[in-house]
């Protein structure tokens, strides 16, 4: 790994540059993880007099530990192997920017019109500029323009939220132009980013992966250009053949890349690694929380998220997340807390739309949580989460025609959402048309494959008519219950399918195992009574009558019919000899008498 140094240098410089071309997203992204990096301390006993850098705070003592329990393990064992990680980090060294040129204070007055999203402006004060940064800008300025242009025709034409065939108008003249920087290899990196994107547009992923690769290759710091790559890496095999240098910000991307492929624990790993050198990097703290979170630890999850509140107060970066997170664990106020914060902080970002949506939801206002997320769509289209958590909101007023349609445009945004597949799935399962229930629960089990609820619901499609194939719904139960099915549904589903096959020894064994994991929660239930039922009969059928004699006491401690039942096997079980019907069977009769 680079040393902190190194790191910070080129971090420093790296958040110049893409600030003066205009990439403000990718300058902020570099400068807080520029900030992440902890001081140098000469002798623990100046430490405190060192300044920290503005506006970060130390972590609190349970993340100071979780960092201190974090190096112990990086030290004591090797890092994970993964198809990519790199061994040796090779330097790249940041390109110098345009010297001064007579076109210099143009430049100036053209990136404050692009600030100002005045766009064609900015193109036209550069026309006659040559530099490398000035082409970048006025190749930026027109698509951005020509992005401008196409959502005001899509609202024109569709309304915010439909959707609508409009396309960027400047994509041919500018795939014109770069295409031929490209081919007389006189394009910078920036423009290679760019370029990537027109491609993308047009169309032609194979030719923009290659393009963006080549850019982050020779330019590594540009965030935005990793992000616009990640996206067209659909699967791990399309990884393994990107061929990227081994520079430290390779680490950044796969792990991303990882998160995204639903590869938790090697995302974990490389980020705990990275941790080492960016230790107050509210960035990767805030990506360590979203793998526990989709490793389904709440807990963990909302300590971290807690902790980076903490630290960074006025934040509204994943706090959609942070707001799932309380939403699975039924964390009212707590939620009520967050969803405040962010209003007051900037009411407007989609993740605080989405925050105060998920808080109307576990209200049960499902009205006004898909207003929230209406909203969070009207300012980012492509915000996934809103799409998806909308189709929920449908789900639970009954609007199925509109939980499709959100749920199918999550999947044109990202077709490896397994909760977009998984809520289709839902619906035409509700329509009774298990056939293609089927279909959407493959796709998501497909893509989460140790989620145990996608399972369970394909099993269900089998086990109810009109396809009735409990076979099939068996090998899907033990999928589910090899997932650790939280709720014991399968379990219980598999007890009650093989005694339906008159699969008896299969039964208790299922059975058996439902009970003692409800002994182990201290639950009781209807599953409960009907488990300790069928294991006394089934004992006192095997002639295993101590055991028989220990479930049917148990069930005395229950209500209902099942209690006399069992005060009828207990009386069974007491006769002076224990005869059964089999023994009987054996008796020989007597020679009648004549009389």
């Amino acid at each position: 790994m680079a040393s902190k140094e190194s790191c910070r240098n080129e971090l420093r410089l790296a958040t110049k540059q893409l600030s003066d071309r205009c990439l403000h997203s990718a300058s902020k992204w570099a400068a807080e993880l520029l900030i992440g990096i902890e001081p140098d301390t000469p002798c623990s006993s100046s430490s405190s007099a060192l300044p920290r850098p503005s506006g970060a705070t130390p972590p609190s003592s349970a993340l100071r530990h979780r960092l201190r329990l974090c190096a112990a393990t990086q030290i004591a064992s090797p890092a994970v192997a993964t198809p990519l990680a790199g061994v040796s980090y090779v330097s790249t060294p940041v390109p110098s920017d345009d010297g001064p040129r007579e076109g210099e204070d143009f430049y100036l007055l053209a990136k404050s019109c692009f600030d100002c999203r005045e766009y064609r402006r900015a193109a036209h004060f550069l026309r006659e500029q040559n530099g490398k940064k000035a082409v970048f800008l006025r190749c930026y300025a027109l698509y951005m323009a020509g992005e401008k242009r196409k959502e005001e025709e899509t609202i024109e034409l569709e309304g915010p939220l439909g959707k609508s065939s409009c396309t960027n108008a400047e994509l041919s003249s500018l795939n014109q132009e770069l295409s031929s920087l490209h081919r007389t290899r006189s394009i910078d990196p920036f423009c290679l980013y760019l370029y990537g994107l027109v491609l993308r547009d047009k169309g032609c992923a194979a030719k923009a992966v290659a393009v963006l690769v080549e850019s982050v290759n020779e330019y590594p710091w540009n965030w935005c250009a990793w992000t616009e790559l990640l996206g067209m890496c659909g699967s791990e095999e399309v990884l393994r053949g990107l061929g990227l240098r081994n520079h430290w910000m390779k680490d950044f991307f796969l792990a991303t890349a990882f998160l995204e492929l639903k590869m938790h624990e090697e995302a974990l790993e490389t980020y705990k690694r990275l941790q080492l050198i960016f230790p107050l990097s509210t960035y990767i703290q805030s990506q360590i929380a979203t793998c526990h979170y989709s490793m389904r630890e709440l807990d963990e999850s909302e300590l971290i998220f807690e902790d980076l509140l903490r630290s960074d107060p006025y934040r509204t970066e994943s706090m959609d997340t942070y707001s799932n997170v309380l939403y699975a664990k039924e964390s009212f106020s707590t939620l009520s807390f967050l969803a405040h914060r962010v209003f007051l902080t900037d009411k407007y970002k989609p993740e605080s739309c989405c925050a105060i949506a998920n808080y109307y939801s576990l209200k049960g206002q499902h009205e006004k949580s898909v207003v929230y997320f209406r909203r969070a769509l009207k300012l980012n289209r492509k915000y996934l989460l809103a799409w998806t958590l909308m189709g929920h909101e449908y789900v639970e007023m009954k609007n199925t025609p509109a939980a499709i349609d959100a749920y199918r445009r999550a999947i044109e945004i990202n077709g490896r959402d397994y909760r977009a597949w998984y809520g289709l799935g839902q619906m035409y399962e509700m329509m009774a048309m298990a056939v293609y229930a089927l279909y959407y629960y493959r796709k998501a089990s497909m893509l989460q494959p140790n989620d145990a609820r996608l399972w369970i619901a394909m099993a269900h499609c089998y086990e109810n008519a009109p396809l009735s194939v409990p076979r099939d719904a068996i090998r899907c139960y033990k999928r589910a219950a090899d997932c650790n099915d939280p709720e014991g549904i399968a379990l219980h589903k598999l007890a009650q399918l093989h005694a339906e096959l008159d699969q008896s020894d299969e039964a208790a064994f299922y059975y058996k195992k439902d009970l003692e994991r409800m002994d182990e929660e201290e639950r009781q239930g209807p599953n409960y009574v009907e488990a300790l039922l069928f294991l006394a009969k089934h004992c006192k059928s095997l002639r295993r009558f101590d055991e028989a004699e220990e479930y049917a006491t148990r069930l005395l401690d229950t209500t209902g019919p099942e209690k006399e039942t069992a005060k009828s096997i207990l009386r069974g079980l007491k006769m002076p000899s224990r005869i059964s019907l089999m023994d009987i069977d054996h008796f020989t009769p007597e020679r009648d008498v004549q009389f």
